[in-house]
């Protein structure tokens, strides 16, 4: 253990090294050594529209969009989609193009995480310093806006250019040319379509400039078609030494899953933006998200810990919206890892941090689940079972997406009691009963009926749950797993409860089951993952979740048992495990050994130049947002000592770190309380 404590320190210094210094500011993250053989971008995002950074100056790497999916590339299985890079730009100065960070000097970029922009800034020789600023506009969920200002040293002439460019996958491409001209305003409007790879979905994708002068004056715009899946708007200006220039290029991109007339949709939101203006967008972008960050967690005494939990938590923000039916992929909307699906990540990751903070976020992810009912009611009629067995991927058709040689697919079924906990979870944080009856019953219902008809009844007490995929998923194909068991009667629970609440007959069968599901134990007592685990190395956190969140294992003995034994056998899986640790430790009167867990789960998973988290400590595919959410957990429900009961949110006696002052957590619940910890 010394030297995993050696290694960590040095990875942590490390990354302090990157980011730690260049800014005090625990809003910020700077990056001011960009290294592009070892650059991980950062995202901007709006819960729709994701626009993943690039080390080139004027270059989007990705631009990801929500509830897109279609099915094309890795295992067979729906994608989620890129859409047209409308936001790609390139500048020419004295006819000279600027195409690398090579060129410049002075390059940095930061981002604003209270307000969600990114800032690229540089020198260009003798001869102009340049800024351009990112925002997907938390207001408008498919517009985004690019705000570029650009300061002459000396005289230059210069052209900058917006570059609406289709990803490979996109075929029939269709580029359109479209000015509109008012005697107040004149807009031009670049703009592209194609289909989707299999054709089923039409994407749309137009932008324009944003120019400060007034009409008339304002730069006439160059239109030039470079091929079938590039085209441009241009224009030239002159500008005089100690001249400052500004203008910005605003765009949307949509497509027929979310409204049956894309193109004309994607021209009339970009007109939209345009005619709101510059001001005004950033105006109520900033709005939005001032009203996001008073939920909030404040750490007093320890800045380096409060800019990676403001990153946790603005990964975890930008990545969903209220008021939608879309789920949460491991990477959100940072790129195309594990193909935009929804797994357990969302309801037992990422989900009980968001329910705690944003209860109308987690209603919108529980409301993707609500409207899948159907499917997993078919999908438990395919395996003979009987209720809603929801896939182990879904994307948006709620059919099971898991590429077939991954066994998770017909086989973890824990992630069907996952959801229902999460279902049971919103109510006792809302207290809604109409809610409860429309949306959670059904859930509930469904799901305890499949865990009804999925034991195998073999005497009292041998409710088995036979042949499953463990959340420690390199158990496959096992007995009894604890995880799966416990959340399985949790399930049970939770739907009788629901139909006491609402004065229905809850099914006698569902408590007889729940009574005898067993949860196996070593002769020493420490709880068993599974009826063949012999004490091999393990994936990820499967026991230990039987203490927190499932509240199976309660004795404090027991829990430190469990911890005791099966922390050390964890090898290098996804981040999140330590935040279980950390969440248990903390609730054992343990700060010191709680914080050194929660460091240990993301510190050496984060990425140069921004700390974007990977997947493991290895891993090179960021940013892993069910790991954001695990350590979000591990403040909240840790060191913030909070607790959801079915009376609401109340707050256990903990203690904090030794170098920690005060913790506060703002915006708790629906009602939006604050709670402390000294």
């Amino acid at each position: 253990m010394k030297n995993k404590s050696a290694l960590l320190c040095c990875l942590f210094a490390c990354f302090a090294a990157i980011v730690k210094g260049q800014t005090n500011d625990t809003w910020k993250l700077a990056a001011t050594k960009i290294d592009p053989s070892n650059y991980y971008g950062i995202t901007v995002a709006n819960g729709m529209v994701g626009i993943v950074s690039s080390s080139e100056p004027f270059e989007v790497k990705d631009v990801v969009l929500n509830g897109a999916f279609d099915l094309y590339g890795r295992g067979r299985v729906s994608n989620i989609l890129k859409t047209f890079n409308f936001l790609n730009m390139y500048l020419e100065v004295d006819g000279a193009r600027i195409e690398s960070f090579k060129q410049v000097q002075n390059y940095a970029q930061v981002l604003d995480m209270r307000h969600a922009n990114l800032t690229t800034s540089f020198d260009y020789a003798d001869k102009a310093s340049v800024s351009y600023t990112y925002y997907a506009l938390r207001h408008l969920p498919y517009t985004a806006l690019v705000d570029v200002t650009i300061t002459a040293k000396k005289d230059i002439d210069i052209t900058p250019a917006s570059v609406m460019e289709a990803p490979d996958m996109l075929k029939d491409v269709q580029n359109y040319y479209n000015e509109i001209d008012r005697p107040h305003v004149r807009i031009s409007l670049l703009t592209s379509t194609a289909k989707s790879p299999t054709g089923k979905l039409l994407m749309a994708a137009s932008n324009s400039f944003l120019f400060d002068e007034p009409h008339g004056s304002e730069p006439s715009v160059i239109h030039e078609m470079w091929d079938n899946s590039m085209h441009l708007l241009k224009f030239k200006k002159h500008l005089t030494a100690g001249q400052t220039y500004h203008f910005a290029v605003a765009g949307s991109a949509i497509t027929s899953a979310h409204d049956d007339d894309p193109l004309n949709e994607a021209e009339r939101l970009t007109i939209f933006a345009a005619l709101e203006g510059r001001a005004r967008l950033v105006q109520f972008h900033n709005n939005a998200w001032d009203s996001l960050w008073k939920s909030d967690i404040i750490i007093d005494g320890d800045d380096e810990s409060q800019r990676d939990v403001h990153n946790m938590l603005y990964h975890l923000y930008s990545f969903v919206r209220e008021g939608t039916a879309y789920s949460l992929s491991p990477m959100g909307l940072s790129g195309l890892g594990y193909n935009g699906h929804a797994f357990w990540d969302t309801e037992l990751w990422m989900y009980p941090g968001l329910l705690v903070l944003h209860p109308g976020i987690a209603q919108s992810l529980l409301e993707y689940r609500f409207q899948r009912i159907e499917a997993a009611k078919h999908n438990a009629f395919a395996h003979g079972y009987k209720g809603a067995m929801f896939p182990w991927e879904s994307a948006a058709s709620g059919n099971e997406e898991t590429p077939v040689w991954a066994l998770s697919g017909p086989f973890e079924h824990h992630i069907t009691a996952d959801i229902a906990i999460a279902a049971w979870n919103y109510y006792c944080v809302t207290q809604d009963k109409n809610w409860l009856r429309e949306r959670g019953w059904p859930l509930l219902k469904e799901t305890a009926d499949f865990w009804a008809s999925r034991v195998e009844r073999n005497g009292n007490g041998h409710f088995d749950i036979k042949n499953v995929v463990a959340a420690d998923e390199w158990a496959e194909n096992i007995d009894n797993n604890a995880f799966t068991n416990a959340a399985a009667k949790a399930n049970l629970q939770f739907a009788a409860q629901a139909a006491s609440i609402l004065g229905l007959a809850a099914n006698p069968d569902w408590a007889n089951v729940a009574a005898n599901i067993p949860i196996l134990k070593f002769d020493d007592g420490v709880t068993k993952e599974h009826a063949s685990y012999n004490g091999e190395k393990i994936k990820q956190a499967d026991v230990n979740l039987l203490a927190y969140p499932l509240h199976e294992v309660t004795d404090p003995a027991a829990i430190k048992k469990d911890l005791a034994y099966y922390e050390p056998r964890v090898g290098e899986g996804p981040a999140m495990t330590h935040a279980i640790f950390a969440i248990l430790y903390a609730r054992l009167g343990m700060p010191d050994k709680a914080y050194k867990s929660f460091h240990e789960g993301y510190t050496p998973n984060m990425r140069a130049p921004f700390g974007v988290l990977a997947e493991t400590a290895t891993g090179s595919n960021p940013y892993f947002s069910t790991g954001a959410g695990g350590m979000v957990q591990a403040m909240l429900n840790g060191f913030g000592g909070l607790e959801i009961t079915p009376a609401g949110i109340t707050q256990l006696k903990v203690k904090l770190p030794s170098n920690w002052k005060r913790l506060t957590i703002t915006g708790v619940g629906v009602e939006g309380k604050t709670y402390t910890v000294k």
